[in-house]
């Protein structure tokens, strides 16, 4: 039986993976349409985008869930980036999105690093 907290980080970093990957296929949408200013890092964002997002989501689905313990690491990584990048959200006067994000990562770290989580991915 997996732990509680074991599920919600999962769901946390499918969820940052589903952001992704949709904000991914947006720019990607935008820039077939004509929309982009430079062609080449639009299509660049967009790629990381989908990738990254599709990368999450193997992480939530195929690691954390099945309790495989390569999913911890880039799980947490994910965490530990999103910190920042909300503060700097929120610095740039966005605090709507910024907190919620920060709220997030924060959510995601201490289930990941929970010990129900750590038993389940390590033993013990």
């Amino acid at each position: 039986m997996r732990p509680w907290s074991l599920v919600v980080a999962a769901a946390i970093v499918a969820l940052e993976g589903l952001v992704a990957l949709g904000l991914g296929i947006y720019a990607a949408v935008g820039t077939l349409a004509g929309q982009a200013g430079d062609t080449t890092a639009a299509v660049a964002e967009a790629a990381f985008g989908i990738l990254i997002g599709a990368g999450l989501i193997w992480v939530a689905w195929g690691g954390l869930l099945r309790a495989e313990r390569w999913g911890r690491a880039p799980g947490v990584l994910t965490q530990i980036f999103m910190i920042p990048v909300s503060v700097t959200v929120i610095q740039s006067g966005q605090p709507a999105i910024g907190i919620p994000l920060l709220v997030v990562a924060i959510a995601g770290l201490g289930t990941l690093l929970a010990p129900p989580t750590t038993r389940a991915l390590y033993g013990g």
